[in-house]
This record gives C-alpha cells, sequence and structure tokens, in this order.
C-alpha cells in the first residue's frame, strides 16, 4: 500500500514549480498579469501599477489604454487581503485621472469601494478606497450615487480614524457631497457635526483647513447650526481666531461665524465673552483680503439679523472700520464693505455717522469704478443710506451722484440698474432733486431698464418712473421718449410685483392728457379691463390705473363708455368723437382736424377761451376781465378745469361768403381777447341773419381746437341769468331752456323727421371745410348735441349732472333732484335720479325708469 501511495504523489510533484521571480519592464506585461489565477502574482502586479500610476498623469493614461481599470475593479473585492489592498491603492491613485473617473463611473464601481469602508478593512484599504471616492465625488452622478449608496454614514466615521490620509480623504468626499441641501441636513441627523469640530484640532492644517470649508457649508442648514451652538462650536471657533498662527484658517472660520449668526441670538452671549471684539479686529486690522472680505461679510449677516445687533455695531464704531474696507484693493473687499454698510446703514444712527464720515461721497466715487460688482453694491450702500435720510440724500447729490446714478440705469451688469433706480427713488421724493435728476436724462435712461427681463430690475424701475412722473416735465420726458409703449407693455406681466407698480406707473402717468391718449391707443385700456375681470390677477392697482386713464381724457372716457358722471367735469379742450367700436383707436382732436370733410358724423368741439395774442401782465388781465368772465374763472377754478394756454399770434380766417367791409373787428380788442368784445361782434352777425358772418379764429399753436364766441357767449348767459336760480330744479330746468333755445327750440315727437339737423350740420361742415364742429355754430341740434351743450354749459356754471349715451343718437342727461317725502316731513329729502327734457318740453325733468323717461330714451 505504502508503495503505491508513492506512485501515485510523484507524479504530482513534478508538475509544480519552484516560486520563479517575474521581472518586467512594460507594463503591457503587468496589466496582463492581473488576470492570473495566482494570488501572490496579483498582489505583485498591482502593487507595480500602483508605484507606476503614481510617477504621473500620463503613466495614469497609459495603463487605462492597457486596460487595467477594469480588472483593477474586480480586484478590489477579491478574497485576499493583500490583493484586495493593493488593487485599491492601484485604483486609488488612477483615480486622478479624469478619463478613468469616466470609466469608472461607467462600471459602476462606487458601490464596491463604499462596501470595502467597514471598520474591518486594512487602513490602506480606508485610505485609497476614500481617495478614490474623493476624486469620483468632485463628480454630480457621483455624488448622487455616493448618497444613495449610504456613503456618507461610513465616511463620517472615519474622520474618527487614527491615520489622518484617512481623515483628509474622507473630509475632502464630505465636503464636495454637502455642496448639495440633501447631504448637509444628512451629516446633521448623523452626527456628523462634533465630528467636524473634534477636527479643528487636528495638528494637520489640511484636516483643519477641510473641517472649517465643511462646516461653512453644513452650518447653512437652520439646523445644523442649532447643533452646532449646542455642541460650543463658537468657544471652538474663537480658539481659532485667537490663534495668530493659524491665519490661514481665520477666513474659513469667519464663514462659520457668519452662518451660525444669522438669528441675532448668539451674539450677546459672545459680546460678554468678548468674541465680538475678536470678530470686529479682523474689520479694523489690516489683513489677508480674503479674512477682510469674510469679516466684512460677517458684519454684513450680524446687521441684517436684528435691529438690537446693528446698535452694538454701532456702539463698536463699526461705521469707520467699513469705510476704511472701502480703500482696501481688491474688488471681493471692496463689494463685502458695501454690502455690510447696506446693512448696518438700517439703523438710524449709523445712516448719520456714515454721512458725518464723508462714507455718502466715497460710496458715489465707486459708483463709477471699473469693477462691475463693485458699482451695484455701492448704489445697494447709497439706497439704504438715502432710504428716510433726506440729508443723505442731498449729500448724494451735493457729491453729483445724480449723474453717475442716471449713467448706471444703463449700466447691464446684474442688480446695477435695479440699486441705482432704488437710490433715485429715495431722491425723487424731494422735489428739488427730483427735477435734477430729470434734468439729466432719467426718464430716457429709464428705457432700458424697462424692457429688462429681471424682475427685480423692473421693480424698481417701474417705482423710479411712478415718483419722476409726479412732475409735468417728468411725464412729457417719459412720452418723448418713448417710455410709454414698454411701460403699457408690463401690464401683461405674469408676476404681481412688477404688474401692480406698472399700473400705478400708469395711473401717475394718465394725469397727464398726452399720455392718457398714447397709453390707450398702445392698448392699456384693454389690458387694463382684461386684468380687472381677472380674479387672480385684479387689484386696487389695475382699478386705479384704469379708471386714471378714462378721467384723464374725458373725451376718450365718453367714446369708450358712453357715459360721464356727475364729477366728470369737462373743460376747453372737450370733444366727442362719437362712439368708438370695440378695438378701434380714437384719435386726437389735432388728427381728426386734419383728415380731409367726410360725410360721417362730425366731431363736437368744446372751446370758450378766447385766446390772448400779445403778452399781458396777468393782474392787468384779471382787472379788464368782464365780471362774467372773472366768475366764470372762479367755478373753472373750483372745479379744477385747465386754462388753454395763451400765445402771441394772431389768425383772421374769412368764410367762404363775402366779406360786409362795414362789418369791421378792432384788432386791438382781438389782441386783448375780451369776452365783452367778442360777445358784441357775435350779437351783431347774429341780429343780422342777411348780413354775412366773420369768422376769426386765433391761433394758440392749436389751431384745431378753434375758439367758439357763440359758446362763451352762452356761457355768459348761463351765469347771468340760471347760476343765480337758487333751487336746483329751476336751475336745471332753466339750462335746459336755454339749451333748447339754442339748438333749434322745442320739436314734437311726431314732428322729429321734420327736423333739418342733419341738412345743417353737413352745411356747416361744409362752410368750415372741416369734420371738427364747435358746439356753438350748432343751431339745429338734435338729443346728442343738446345732451352734450347742457353738460359743458352745466359744468361750466357747477351744476351737477351727467351725460348718458344712447343708441340711435340718443343721449340725455341725468340729474338729482331732493324730493321730500310729506308723510314723514322730518326726514331728509332723499335725492333722485331724472331725465331731462331738452326737445319735447324744455324744461321738464322725468323721473328715472318711467314709462316717460323710457320713451325719451328709446322712441
Amino acid at each position: 500500500m505504502g508503495k503505491k501511495v508513492k506512485k501515485e504523489t510523484e507524479p504530482l510533484s513534478k508538475d509544480v514549480f519552484d516560486p520563479l521571480p517575474i521581472e518586467s519592464k512594460k507594463a503591457a506585461t503587468v496589466v496582463l498579469l492581473l488576470s492570473s489565477p495566482e494570488e501572490e502574482v496579483l498582489a505583485k502586479a498591482c502593487e507595480a501599477i500602483h508605484k507606476f500610476a503614481e510617477k504621473g498623469d500620463e503613466n495614469r493614461s497609459s495603463l487605462l489604454g492597457l486596460g487595467a481599470v477594469e480588472p483593477l475593479s474586480r480586484l478590489i473585492s477579491h478574497e485576499d487581503r493583500q490583493v484586495r489592498r493593493n488593487a485599491f491603492m492601484a485604483l486609488g491613485v488612477m483615480a486622478a485621472n479624469s478619463d478613468v473617473k469616466r470609466l469608472l463611473k461607467k462600471l459602476d464601481v462606487i458601490p464596491s469601494i463604499i462596501g470595502k469602508l467597514s471598520p474591518e478593512e486594512d487602513v490602506l484599504v480606508h485610505e485609497f478606497a476614500t481617495l478614490c471616492l474623493a476624486s469620483l465625488s468632485v463628480n454630480f452622478s457621483c455624488k448622487v450615487q455616493i448618497s444613495e449608496q449610504e456613503g456618507l454614514a461610513p465616511l463620517l466615521q472615519l474622520l474618527s480614524s487614527p491615520d489622518p490620509d484617512v481623515q483628509k480623504n474622507s473630509l475632502e468626499c464630505i465636503f464636495h457631497l454637502v455642496q448639495d441641501l440633501q447631504s448637509r441636513v444628512a451629516v446633521r441627523d448623523l452626527n456628523g457635526v462634533p465630528v467636524l469640530l473634534e477636527l479643528l484640532r487636528s495638528e494637520f492644517p489640511i484636516i483643519q483647513q477641510l473641517a472649517l470649508r465643511t462646516l461653512a457649508m453644513v452650518t447653512m442648514d437652520r439646523g445644523a447650526q442649532v447643533t452646532f451652538k449646542e455642541e460650543q462650536g463658537f468657544d471652538r471657533l474663537l480658539e481659532v481666531l485667537r490663534n495668530r498662527e493659524f491665519c490661514d484658517l481665520h477666513g474659513e472660520a469667519l464663514r462659520v461665524f457668519s452662518n451660525c449668526l444669522e438669528d441675532g441670538d448668539s451674539l450677546q452671549p459672545i459680546r460678554e465673552a468678548g468674541g465680538l471684539q475678536t470678530l470686529l479686529r479682523f474689520v479694523s486690522t489690516p489683513a489677508r483680503s480674503d479674512v477682510q472680505t469674510q469679516a466684512a461679510r460677517l458684519v454684513c449677516r450680524v446687521a441684517q439679523s436684528s435691529e438690537n445687533c446693528r446698535r452694538l455695531l454701532h456702539e463698536q464704531d463699526i461705521e469707520k472700520s467699513l469705510l476704511d474696507l472701502l480703500s482696501v484693493e481688491g474688488d471681493g473687499v471692496g463689494v463685502a464693505a458695501c454690502l455690510a454698510i447696506a446693512a448696518v446703514g438700517l439703523n438710524l444712527a449709523s445712516k448719520d455717522a456714515f454721512r458725518n464720515l464723508g462714507g455718502v461721497r466715497v460710496l458715489v466715487q465707486l459708483l463709477d469704478s471699473e469693477g462691475g460688482e463693485v458699482r451695484p453694491a455701492a448704489a445697494q450702500a447709497l439706497f439704504t443710506l438715502t432710504q428716510g435720510s433726506q440729508l443723505n440724500a442731498d449729500a448724494v447729490c451735493e457729491a453729483e451722484g445724480v449723474e453717475s446714478l442716471v449713467r448706471q440705469l444703463c449700466d447691464l451688469f446684474p442688480g446695477a440698474a435695479a440699486h441705482a433706480a432704488a437710490v433715485l427713488t429715495n431722491m425723487a421724493e424731494q422735489e428739488v432733486l427730483r427735477g435734477c435728476i430729470l434734468s439729466h436724462g432719467a426718464m430716457a435712461a429709464l428705457l432700458e431698464p424697462l424692457r429688462s427681463a429681471d424682475v427685480h430690475t423692473l421693480v424698481r424701475a417701474t417705482q423710479l418712473v411712478s415718483v419722476l412722473a409726479c412732475d409735468a416735465v417728468g411725464r412729457a420726458d417719459l412720452r418723448n421718449a418713448g417710455g410709454l409703449a414698454p411701460l403699457v407693455k408690463l401690464l401683461r406681466s405674469n408676476h404681481k410685483d412688477v404688474r401692480r407698480n406698472a399700473c400705478w406707473a400708469i395711473s401717475v402717468c394718465a394725469n397727464d392728457e398726452l399720455n392718457a391718449i398714447e397709453m390707450c391707443n398702445l392698448g392699456a385700456l384693454d389690458l387694463l379691463q382684461e386684468i380687472n375681470c381677472s380674479v387672480n390677477r385684479r387689484s386696487t392697482f389695475s382699478e386705479t390705473a384704469h379708471q386714471r386713464l378714462l378721467n384723464s381724457n374725458l373725451s376718450l372716457k365718453y367714446s369708450l363708455t358712453n357715459t360721464l358722471a356727475f364729477n366728470d367735469i369737462t373743460a376747453d379742450g372737450f370733444y366727442d368723437p362719437g362712439q368708438a367700436r370695440a378695438g378701434q383707436r380714437v384719435l386726437t382732436l389735432e388728427d381728426l382736424s386734419k383728415q380731409p370733410v367726410h360725410q360721417r358724423r362730425p366731431v363736437i368741439a368744446i372751446n370758450a377761451k378766447p385766446h390772448d395774442t400779445v403778452s399781458v401782465d396777468q393782474s392787468e388781465e384779471r382787472q379788464q376781465d368782464s365780471p362774467a368772465e372773472t366768475h366764470i374763472t372762479s367755478v373753472l377754478s373750483s372745479k379744477g378745469a385747465s386754462r388753454t394756454p395763451r400765445c402771441v399770434c394772431v389768425c383772421v380766417r374769412l368764410s367762404s361768403l363775402s366779406i360786409n367791409r362795414t362789418s369791421s373787428l378792432s384788432l386791438s380788442s382781438c389782441s386783448r381777447g375780451k369776452s365783452k368784445g367778442w360777445n358784441e361782434d357775435e350779437k351783431r352777425m347774429e341780429e343780422d341773419e342777411g348780413k354775412p358772418r366773420l369768422d376769426v379764429t386765433l391761433a394758440t399753436g392749436r389751431p384745431w381746437l378753434p375758439y367758439d364766441a357763440a359758446f362763451h357767449a352762452l356761457v355768459n348767459e348761463a351765469t347771468k341769468n340760471i347760476l343765480p336760480l337758487l333751487e336746483e330744479r329751476e336751475q336745471y330746468s332753466a339750462l335746459a331752456r336755454l339749451v333748447s333755445e339754442a339748438m333749434g327750440g322745442p320739436v314734437a315727437e311726431d314732428r322729429q323727421h321734420d327736423f333739418p339737423w342733419e341738412l345743417h350740420l353737413g352745411e356747416l361742415r361744409q362752410e368750415l371745410q372741416s369734420n371738427v364742429v364747435p358746439i356753438g355754430r350748432i343751431h339745429k341740434g338734435t338729443y346728442y348735441h343738446r345732451a352734450l351743450l347742457y353738460k359743458v354749459l352745466a359744468d361750466r356754471i357747477g351744476v351737477s349732472c351727467s351725460l348718458v349715451r344712447g343708441e340711435y343718437d340718443r343721449a340725455w342727461n341725468e340729474v338729482l333732484v331732493c324730493v321730500g317725502m310729506p308723510q314723514f316731513p322730518t326726514c331728509q329729502p332723499q335725492p333722485r335720479t331724472h331725465l331731462v327734457d331738452l326737445i319735447h318740453q324744455p324744461g321738464r325733468l322725468l323721473r328715472a325708469n318711467t314709462p316717460q323717461a323710457i320713451r325719451y330714451q328709446t322712441i
């Protein structure tokens, strides 16, 4: 048996080689050995590849080309401990190559790496596994995969490893992960804040710096801030800040401080412990620019937290230190200092301190800085300092800052135009400064911000328009610069604040009639009506803008709405272009006057103001006015009607009829514009219907608004005979009779078809060779002519009435008549609406909604 066994074993010993040392100078040979079944060969091959890869990135690329990555990614999970360790060493070094990273991501190697982070693994495995993860975690998708594979927990555990390389690699990977909010929360939940704080006492600066950088990201989470304070984090940071040997860590330490002082409650205990002086020392003491930048940011964060913190900073004379930072080289420090000034300046005492220290002038100089970020930051600081401070606003103007701010409105750097507009808005609250801003072309400069895609810029720009448009000059500047079109376009904005501010700006600009007309022609009324029909978009601002547009141009309002209310007071320049159809543009009176004579409905114009042709002292002119005209002026003033401006030229236009040379008009009286002279000439011409008439038009720069002497005479007559009547009902009736007499007298219902008002208007239009007909020239008028005349006369003498346009040439006036109740003699009379009959039984008052009133409106 023994021999037999010997015979069986002898052949086996012949197949076994003794240990064979293999040497190769070619990387390709070593890569081939990675497929060997022998563990010792695999271990040595991995070790050789590790040493070769450490020599440079070119070698790593060469190994990648030879196909070393795929076998190495398999060997990190090998059963043999030494093979696994050496494979990790090789793969960890190779992962620094960008092409290797992409291949490792494609091979889905991250789960295998995370699986080897357990405490049972070799320290070298931990070192190079974390090195590999640190390289891969730069990629976003790899970060996501590490988080999904729950790699953050073992990485936090490895921060307590005795090996500094493991700590450093783990920290670097965690730092990449906490760039995302989800990982920050996870670090807090996994109790990672205390571990990070402990690493601040490491003897290795790179670990301290990585720990601070990671804490700066983690403490952006509010929950982590609470944990930081509970773990005495401020004390650890103060240890770092008070150690001058750690000057390279001070910037990051201040950044962590800034994050954890958001609530402001932590400042008081820090102040009591003497920490506030330590923090502010970095603001007032020259240091590295990054440290001073972080110190200024810390001051900004503290000042933003509460008024109490701002008061504490003011007590430490922080204003002078911040202004000193503005002279430090480097845009980063200047920007941070400006933002800190903006935050500290919310305190009233600090506003004065900055001004007294010359800070306003320094900030104005920074508005012209070449650094793009400095300009908006300086403007932001000026916005805070000028908010609620007239003295600081004056200081900006004295420092010649208006020109720079207006120029910055066209600055394309993000935020520059918005902050400049905010400063100018604060300054424009003062009338004197508003004029100065307008004189520098602010409205024209606002065109670019009004077309911006940035919401903040649009909000600030529309606010500035609203303030500057308080002046008539500002409204004209905006119109002339073409700013109304982009302003109206903002009504389509989906942003609530932009739309609301645009509505308010439009309502302010609408105080000018020309602006109102142009905005309406640009579609503002349609857009506002659409907004007001929406439950979600409607606001008091949109409703106000819609009403202001209509009220600023009663001619347009009457054309679009067919109604003038009791408080809509007409004045010279009012005209009735007729009812506008949906989507139809309502032309101005000037445009209408330039059209060739047509057969459509004429435009009725109102103008009772005789115009001067020479300059006259205002006091002398008022003394020469007739008593009736003086009274009219007072009524107009009380109603807020505007007087037509004077001019210095005269234009005499003769009618197509032959002129009676005996009829003359003194040019001197014409030049003075006396109502008496005009009335006498008009009366003389009306008395002799057989005599040819002289039609005189005074040019006022507005030849399309002819002076209506006949209407002026009606105003004088109404003032003389109707205004003195005591009872309202008598006034309403008497005025109705006056209107009826001027428009052809009563017309029976069954004889309306015989009343030749259309023929009369046609002849009148041909005589005037114009589609614009003065209302006083109409001597045969129907419902809508009489109702219009009644309204404009009533407005001149202070009688309250409305004007409503109906269908088929119908129009009527509504008045309020107080009617007492005999059965209740002690009750106050109740005003009730009545219609005024102007054509059938002039002077009759018809109770609204009665059959007689309805018949008057429709039949």
